[in-house]
């Protein structure tokens, strides 16, 4: 039987952790290392990066915007694209946008998504907050 961590990846945790010492840190593979690299990438900004300005997602932009339809394709979109370019371990199967409370200013960001080399689904639900600054 193939492990499947082989061909999904590992990678450091996020966030970084380091074991006592010092001189070892907390890794993740497979499923879990996807999860959290769809993580980073929805939260990076475009040009955050030096090396590689185009990763990442624009969310950050929309902050404070005004809730409306425009607003929501936007927001699917800018998604779209950054998982399309940059994780190519996962085929996005539907990207949902949850603001059934706009007075609270929350936007669940639902990605149901299948990772190719296993054909296995898996969800990942991002809070994004409209109406707050991040840090």
């Amino acid at each position: 039987m193939i492990d499947d961590n082989k061909f999904l990846g590992s990678g450091w945790s996020f966030p970084p952790q380091f074991y006592k010492g010092g001189d070892q840190i907390a890794m993740v593979a497979g499923e879990k290392d996807i999860e959290q690299s769809l993580a980073i990438l929805l939260t990076t900004s475009l040009d955050e990066r030096v090396m590689q300005s185009n990763y990442g997602c624009s969310l950050k932009n929309y902050v404070f915007e005004n809730m409306n339809q425009r607003l929501l394709t936007d927001i699917k979109n800018a998604i779209s694209d950054a998982i399309l370019n940059h994780e190519p371990r996962i085929t996005v199967d539907v990207i949902e946008l949850d603001n059934t409370d706009p007075e609270k200013g929350l936007i669940h960001i639902k990605v149901a998504y299948t990772i190719r080399m296993t054909n296995n689904r898996f969800n990942l639900v991002y809070p994004f907050y409209i109406n707050e600054a991040f840090i």
